[in-house]
C-alpha cells in the first residue's frame, strides 16, 4: 500500500509522525482522492454519452461496439472506485492520528497514539479489503485507537474533515431545508475552499 510503504520507508511508524508530517500526508492523500473523484465523474459522463449514442443508433454493429465501450468504462469505474475507497481509508487514518496528536499537544487525552506493528498489520488488511466499507473501517480504527467511549461524538463526527469540509456539510444542510439556493451555496463553498487551500499552501 502506498501510504504504509511510504511511512515505513522513512523508518517511522504512523504513530511516530509529527502533526506537521501527518498534515502533509493528509494534504497529499486528499489531493489524490480529489483526482479520483474527478475521474469517476468523467467516466460517469462518458458512460451516459455512450448510452445515449446507443439509444439513437439502429445499426446492430454500431450498438455492439458501443455496448463494448460501455462495459469497458464500467470496469474502469469499478477499478477507480476501489482506489478511491483505499485513499479514503488512508485519509481517515492520518486524520484520526493527527487529531490524537493535536489533543495530546493541548494536554487532553482523547485516545492512544501507540500504534503497534500488529495494529498496523490489521489496519493495512482492512484498508486493502474491499469488503470493509468506510463506515466499518472507521469503527475498527477507532477501536484500535481507543477513540470510542473516550471521545466526544461531535469531534469524531468531524474527524477527517477540515473546517472547509464541515462548512460544506453545513451548506448542504441549509439547501436541504430550502434556506439556501444551489447557486448561492456553491458560491459560498468555492469561497471557503479557496480560503482553506490558501491556508494549506502557507503551512507547506
Amino acid at each position: 500500500m502506498a501510504l504504509i510503504d511510504k511511512i515505513f520507508g522513512k523508518k517511522k511508524t504512523l504513530s511516530e509522525l509529527s502533526k506537521q508530517e501527518l498534515r502533509k500526508e493528509e494534504i497529499i492523500i486528499g489531493k489524490q482522492r480529489d483526482r479520483l473523484f474527478k475521474r469517476i465523474e468523467e467516466i460517469a459522463g462518458a458512460k451516459q454519452k455512450i448510452f445515449q449514442q446507443g439509444a439513437t443508433q439502429k445499426s446492430p454493429e454500431l450498438r455492439k461496439a458501443l455496448a463494448q465501450q460501455f462495459e469497458m468504462k464500467s470496469q474502469e469505474q469499478v477499478m477507480v472506485a476501489r482506489e478511491l475507497n483505499l485513499r479514503s481509508k488512508e485519509l481517515m487514518t492520518v486524520s484520526r492520528l493527527r487529531l490524537l496528536q493535536e489533543t495530546r499537544s493541548s494536554g487532553t487525552a482523547l485516545g492512544r497514539l501507540n500504534v503497534t506493528g500488529k495494529d498496523m498489520a490489521r489496519i493495512t488488511s482492512w484498508i486493502e479489503d474491499d469488503a470493509v466499507s468506510q463506515d466499518m473501517y472507521q469503527e475498527r480504527l477507532d477501536e484500535i485507537l481507543e477513540l470510542g467511549a473516550q471521545s466526544d461524538k461531535d469531534s469524531l463526527a468531524q474527524a477527517g474533515l477540515t473546517s472547509a469540509g464541515n462548512e460544506l456539510m453545513h451548506l448542504w444542510e441549509q439547501m436541504d431545508r430550502g434556506a439556501l439556493k444551489e447557486d448561492e451555496a456553491l458560491e459560498e463553498a468555492e469561497k471557503t475552499i479557496r480560503k482553506k487551500h490558501g491556508a494549506m499552501q502557507k503551512e507547506l
